[in-house]
């Protein structure tokens, strides 16, 4: 167990984190013909229809048990909202029930439009990433800092919550309706920091406040009129605000707090300086379609962009920047030891289990909500969730749901196809290790057999036949990427298998080759 959880940890940290990302707005021209993952049983995506009674009882129980007076939820896939329903009510004195189409304050979900906006913009190169904060609002340059040798706060610091600043949700959700003269003032005053920046993740509204201020500052127009025009708009979200007075009142869901075994009502806070970290109103109909969008950057492919950013922007987004913890002692849904992995991107969560199941999400609280959404990008499958409670976070009746539909429907995760060049090579080697004949060696590169002589390759082949026997059927190539693979070579007496990966080169040639008897 320790190994394994050692092991998991070392692969996240080498190989899933990192921080440094292309700014590049130059469409790349393809230089290969790319193998795109695909999923082998399109049909489960119907399947799930059947379970749909058996999600509404996930969260009608989740309601219930958790004293929600209402939740809304829908379930995307194939990208689109396939189904969506709610229970209980939106406005208790009023007696509405909620629907689809009530409008839930949905918290810190508002991060990850944000840091989009912040993106999007960094793509039509108005900004970058590293620069500093203060260049956009100088008054930060007043705010301080943690040691004599912090480095200055930059954009990336905020967008992957390690600017250094403390924790700060108790107090950040009462500044939502806060004048960007208070968001300044406050910097200007000086900031106490908790850590040097770059150094730590640790959650920070008043963070993803600043990125909205920045947004202002960058497009000339109020952040949350940017991200309506430039994001929201685009792909349909029509009914979702940011200021509650502005959304019908048989259409808005009122927040509530169970105390004394009954609920009473949340006062609702205006839209502000703070709004950029929790302020948009939206309903689940319209909250899909940006479920969708963030579904549909997968997988790499050549089609025509048809969002309001790139695929590999909402991607970027998507990637664990900076680390957060290992859970060690994590179990999966059948109480199996299932070490997990959490970091955070920008204005997204990021996780991974013990078997490589990636999903992104994030939650949003505050007095009178609570919401959470998550997609498992290799699954091609999404899940939103509101409720009209304080902190009352359906994360555990969106987990169920998810992973109860990929179960009973019996959903695969996509399947990545052997490229063209790998096929080709494969075909190569099966030839060329029976024989070595000099007029086959061209398939390998230059390092090939300085690294392992050519006399030596045909030695230790020469022994693998012999006790392995003739060839009799050359098993289907299983790919790592487009570029490496391995594969079974069925002989009379015992099976070779091969494992071999290919230069970065024009025409990628073979660099390694492995070979060996089961």
């Amino acid at each position: 167990m320790k190994t394994t959880t050692l092991i998991f940890t070392l692969l996240l940290i080498l190989t899933g984190c990192s921080v440094k990302k292309p700014e590049s707005d130059i469409q790349q021209k393809a230089t290969q013909t790319y193998a795109e993952p695909a999923f082998s049983d399109p049909a489960s995506f119907e399947r799930i229809k059947d379970f749909f009674p058996v999600v509404d009882k996930i969260f009608k129980d989740q309601m219930e048990k958790n004293h929600y007076p209402a939740i809304s939820f829908g379930i995307i896939a194939n990208g689109q909202l396939v189904y969506a329903n709610s229970f209980g009510q939106s406005n208790l004195s009023d007696k509405t029930q909620a629907s689809t189409q009530s409008l839930f304050r949905i918290a810190s979900m508002s991060k990850s439009f944000t840091a989009m906006a912040i993106l999007k913009l960094r793509d039509e190169g108005k900004l970058s990433l590293t620069d500093p904060v203060s260049k956009y609002i100088p008054e930060v340059s007043k705010a301080g800092a943690a040691t004599t040798d912090a480095p200055p706060i930059n954009i990336q610091h905020l967008l992957t919550m390690s600017a250094g600043f403390p924790e700060d949700n108790p107090w950040g959700d009462r500044q939502l309706a806060d004048s960007d003269a208070d968001l300044l003032g406050l910097v200007s005053q000086g900031i106490s920091f908790s850590n040097a920046p770059g150094l730590t993740f640790e959650y920070s509204n008043l963070g993803f406040a600043l990125l909205g201020k920045i947004v202002t500052n960058v497009s000339g127009v109020p952040y949350q009129q940017y991200i309506t025009d430039n994001i929201m708009k685009p792909i349909g979200m029509t009914n979702s605000q940011w200021e509650y007075e502005k959304v019908p009142r048989n259409k808005l869901a009122l927040g509530y707090r169970w105390e004394d075994n009954t609920w009473k009502e949340e006062p609702f806070l205006h839209d502000g300086s703070y709004g950029a970290m929790g302020g948009l109103i939206c309903s689940i109909d319209d909250y899909s379609k940006y479920v969708a969008l963030h579904l549909s950057a997968w997988p790499s492919r050549n089609d025509a962009e048809a969002g309001p950013v790139r695929r590999s922007t909402l991607r970027e987004m998507q990637q664990c920047s900076r680390l957060g913890a290992l859970s060690s002692n994590a179990k999966n849904r059948q109480g199996e030891p299932c070490p997990v992995v959490g970091g955070y991107g920008y204005g997204l969560g990021w996780r991974m289990d013990c078997s490589g199941i990636v999903s992104i999400r994030h939650g949003g609280g505050l007095p009178g909500f609570g919401s959470e959404w998550r997609i498992y990008p290799d699954y091609g499958i999404g899940v939103v969730s509101f409720s009209n409670l304080t902190y009352g976070g359906p994360g555990q009746a969106n987990a169920r749901a998810l992973d109860t539909l990929i179960q009973l429907a019996g959903l695969k995760s996509r399947v990545l196809p052997v490229s063209e060049i790998l096929k080709q090579r494969q075909g190569e080697i099966v030839k060329v290790i029976q024989g070595w004949e000099k007029d086959q060696l061209g398939i390998f590169a230059e390092n090939f057999f300085l690294d392992l002589s050519l006399e030596k390759w045909k030695a230790n082949a020469s022994k693998l036949f012999t006790v392995a026997g003739p060839v009799v059927k050359v098993l289907d190539l299983e790919p790592e990427n487009q570029l490496r693979g391995q594969f079974t070579i069925q002989c009379e007496k015992k099976n070779i298998n091969v494992f071999f990966t290919l230069t970065p080169e024009a025409n990628p040639l073979i660099q390694q080759l492995d070979i060996w008897v089961e």
